[in-house]
């Protein structure tokens, strides 16, 4: 078994020498109290994957899209597609719309990646359920290119909630949310489209957060977990 395998624990690959002259230059994100909402580039994310198992299942597809100064850059979007092929991708058809002949000519996993990484350069990352995200996203740099994520990763649906309590639906779900602010979005469960719907929703937040004098994204993540508190409070 070779060095890099046993680094990562399993039999693998090393990653493309080219590949990691490039993750070597990748740039560190910046602390959360210097991110601006109304000035600063922000990435929207989201990935379609084999399963809702962060331990098991693989990404597909990622979709992302830039905020910066508070404006969605339609110029500055990332969308790719991930090779992969088995049974496991059949189930994912009517899903994603991804059939097997469009995986099969996607890029490899690690390609992807690190174009995304190179893509998000220091912004931090926003995702609707986050967590999800972030654990496939972390999981994934680690097992193909050892990469450790130091990226802030903010969870879109807690915000909604803590800024707009009175309009907030039964559901946290961001259909539901698209819904109560009638924004449309061309395919769900689709990455890009799905990026660009939260991206779009992030945008009413903001004017909501510069309602309530919310002016960097550490006193927006503190605004929510006060919140957070407040209802784990009550009985």
């Amino acid at each position: 078994m070779s060095f890099w395998s046993r680094l990562l624990g399993r039999s693998t690959p090393a990653p493309n020498p080219a590949l990691l002259v490039r993750l070597q230059t990748l740039p560190k994100p910046a602390p959360l109290d210097q991110y601006r909402l109304d000035r600063d580039r922000f990435v929207v994310i989201d990935l379609e994957t084999t399963g809702l198992d962060v331990r098991r299942d693989d990404i597909l597809s990622v979709g992302a899209v830039a905020i910066e100064a508070g404006r969605i850059a339609l110029g500055d979007q990332f969308e790719r597609t991930v090779r992969r092929s088995g049974k496991r991708t059949l189930t994912n058809v009517l899903i994603h719309g991804l059939s097997p002949s469009t995986l099969s000519r996607g890029e490899p996993l690690d390609t992807v990646l690190l174009d995304l990484l190179e893509y998000v350069g220091t912004s931090p990352l926003l995702a609707f359920h986050a967590p999800f995200d972030e654990a496939m996203l972390k999981r994934a740099l680690r097992r193909t290119l050892n990469y450790r994520l130091e990226h802030p990763f903010t969870d879109v649906a807690p915000i909604a909630s803590a800024l707009c309590r009175e309009r907030a639906p039964k559901h946290n779900s961001l259909d539901l949310w698209l819904q109560e602010f009638g924004l449309g979005v061309s395919s769900r469960h689709n990455a890009a489209a799905d990026a660009l719907a939260t991206a779009e929703l992030f945008l009413i937040l903001l004017r909501f957060a510069r309602n309530q004098g919310i002016h960097y994204l550490s006193d927006l993540l503190d605004k929510t977990g006060l919140q957070q508190r407040l209802q784990a409070m009550r009985p």
